[in-house]
């Protein structure tokens, strides 16, 4: 997924990239350590034992002269995604250790990296409290500096004693004694799997108008507050969830106990024993280490998590989220995380997390013109601004996805490099039979509706958009559709919108997958399909007396006036017809109506009655403007 910027005029995509982009790190390792101690021992062995992993680790093989650390030790520690400090019996008399180490904890807490200690034959408690030989070497530099009389170098002996203090707080190794191969063995472990998790998702190519997105979630995440929060984001699909998602925990990740990105719930979960393996990633992800969490049920999973996360302040994202059981079993209650933490879930049913008791949520939105244009420019163009020669082209395929980043990226990358003419032929056919690969991604939610909420949808789609809604529920509901909670379902899956004229409405790009939906039904044969509304398509089956029992509504709008000549089968043969509209046609011939029809929306219909034989006991909606109409006969009279 990629994303456009909410600035206007030219920008930069390597610099609106930066702040979202993974950091490329040049090693996974630097190891800091008192040479003389361990160079030829232990780190020399663990340095052998972390490259035979696979881990690009950096040691310092030069001998240390002079009184600064070099810049190319400041160079590395700043480019290594982990930090392993060995805390050996002469590593604080050594000021190049300890600069190191207060560079490394600076970059900790700018870069986000990872600090692992090892206390290799001392005490931990020394090194926090600077007793035994870290007390002895900490004062013979303060008294060398003393005799130096300077100030700054006094405030470097205190910015050592912080940082060994705060480095002997963290999580790592204590090494009295014994068997170290088999210790290493299990260092490189930890660091190994810690690094992995370390390694910051993708966010995306072009992250323009990121950055207003993520702090409206950065409001509603609160950091600064102890609860447990959690957040649903909700949305249509390709409009931009999970982006945003992986754009929030890369920023705040760092600040956590343990975190995890869970991505992919939806598909996973169809997976045989897929929860299952969730819940293994979950706490393998967030307790770390070696540990093997043996889960053999979903249930046992929960229990799990619930038990080993009560007390952790956590990170947790559930990317595509689209059952309620998946939520019951990764996250399913505060009770279940430490105070602090922050449980993200990204779904396009709104219900589910409403049903789930998540009152926090952020709808995503579609992107203005501005953005949907940088955006596809990005794509087709790789720059900000299309070429004069292609401004209209452009606007015309803006105006067709409409803001979603979706479809903007998968337009603009098929256009790219082509011509103006490949263009034009190109958007012509998407009008007619949409883009394939945007339709995928918008039927996922559409698939997993029951089969009337589907009805309701297609209904909306090819003959209702734009109109009152309270006067289609009637309509719908003589249909047996179910039409009130249909269309909150709708609504909550993103898939409609009530506007404030209460008008149905959809996006485009969907209203666009239903008709296609219909199309499929029959692509050669407009009259065996369920719906018809394309000009074209309705003169044919009108005409030819194609339509067949399968057609339940027809939308009769001609591009410009047009006399069609029809037979009085041509209506007959369609005896499940719901919906007849016809707003512009001028029929002629002999018409018979179908007396299932429950809408009849007929403009200038040019007799003064209806049908002799028309018995429209089913009839709910009738609307005759401008017609000839004056009188209804006995045997067509609406009960």
């Amino acid at each position: 997924m990629a994303w456009m910027s909410n600035q206007r005029g030219s920008s930069s995509s390597s610099s609106l990239s930066s702040s979202f982009s993974p950091t490329q790190w040049s090693y996974d390792v630097f190891l800091s350590f008192r040479g003389e101690d361990t160079r030829n021992n232990f780190t020399g062995h663990l340095y052998t034992a972390l490259c035979q992993r696979g881990l690009n680790t950096f040691i310092d093989d030069e001998l240390r002269r002079g009184e600064e650390i070099a810049p190319t030790l400041i160079k590395a520690i700043q480019e290594s995604m982990a930090s392993v400090v060995v805390f050996s019996e002469n590593y604080a008399s050594s000021k190049w250790c300890l600069d190191e180490l207060a560079c490394i904890l600076d970059c900790k807490e700018s870069k986000r990296q990872i600090v692992l200690p090892i206390f290799y034959k001392v005490d931990p408690s020394d090194v926090r409290n600077q007793r035994g030989s870290f007390g002895v070497a900490l004062s013979r530099h303060e008294a060398n500096f003393k005799s130096s009389n300077s100030s700054s170098s006094m405030d470097r002996v205190q910015r050592w004693r912080a940082a060994l203090t705060q480095a002997a707080n963290f999580s790592g190794w204590h090494f009295p004694d014994g068997h170290e191969s088999k210790f290493i063995h299990n260092i490189v472990e930890e660091i190994s799997l810690q690094t992995s998790n370390r390694t910051y998702l993708k966010v995306a190519k072009y992250p323009v108008g990121l950055e207003s997105r993520v702090r409206d979630m950065d409001e509603l995440l609160s950091l600064g507050e102890n609860d447990v929060r959690m957040i649903g984001i909700w949305g249509l699909g390709g409009i931009g969830k999970t982006t945003i998602a992986k754009a929030v925990y890369g920023s705040i990740a760092h600040k956590f106990e343990g975190n995890c990105f869970l991505a992919n719930v939806r598909e996973m979960s169809s997976m045989p024993h897929g929860l299952v393996e969730l819940q293994k990633t979950l706490l393998s992800d967030i307790l770390g280490g070696n540990r093997k969490f043996k889960v053999t049920s979903v249930d046992q999973g929960a229990n799990t998590i619930e038990k080993r996360l009560w007390n952790r302040r956590v990170l947790l994202v559930l990317d595509d989220v689209d059952h309620r059981h998946q939520l019951d079993n990764l996250a399913g209650g505060s009770n279940w995380f430490g105070r602090g933490s922050r449980i993200i879930v990204t779904t396009r049913d709104k219900h589910l997390l409403t049903a789930h008791g998540v009152n926090l949520t952020y709808k995503v939105k579609e992107l203005d013109f501005y953005e949907s244009s940088e955006l596809f420019s990005w794509n087709s163009f790789k720059r900000d601004k299309p070429p004069n020669d292609y401004l209209k082209l452009v606007g015309r395929a803006v105006c067709y996805t409409k803001g979603l980043p979706l479809a903007l990226t998968v337009l603009g990358s098929h256009l790219c490099g082509r011509s103006i003419e490949e263009w034009k032929d190109a958007l012509d056919s998407y009008e007619i039979i949409p883009n394939k690969e945007i339709q995928e991604i918008l039927k996922i939610s559409f698939n997993g509706l029951e089969h009337f909420q589907k009805e309701v949808f297609l209904d909306i789609a090819c003959f209702f958009k734009g109109e009152d809604k309270d006067q289609i529920v009637d309509i719908l509901r003589s249909c047996d559709l179910f039409p009130i909670i249909s269309i909150r379902v709708l609504i909550d899956k993103s898939l409609l919108v009530i506007s404030e004229h209460n008008t149905l409405t959809m996006h485009d790009l969907l209203e666009d997958m239903g008709k296609e939906i219909v199309r499929q039904e029959s692509p050669t044969e407009p009259g065996e399909r369920s719906r018809l509304w394309f000009h074209e398509d309705v003169y044919h089956v009108l005409t030819e007396q194609t339509g067949s029992t399968k057609v339940r509504g027809i939308l009769i709008n001609m591009p410009k006036k047009n006399d069609i000549s029809m037979s009085a089968e041509a209506f007959s043969r369609m005896k499940n017809l719901r919906y007849l509209i016809n707003l512009n046609a001028s029929l002629t011939g002999n018409i018979d109506l179908p007396n299932e029809l429950r809408l009849l929306n007929w403009y200038r219909y040019p007799l003064q009655s209806l049908p002799s034989n028309f018995h429209p006991k089913k009839l709910v909606a009738l609307k005759m403007p401008s017609s000839n109409i004056s009188r209804f006969d006995q045997g067509s009279m609406v009960t």
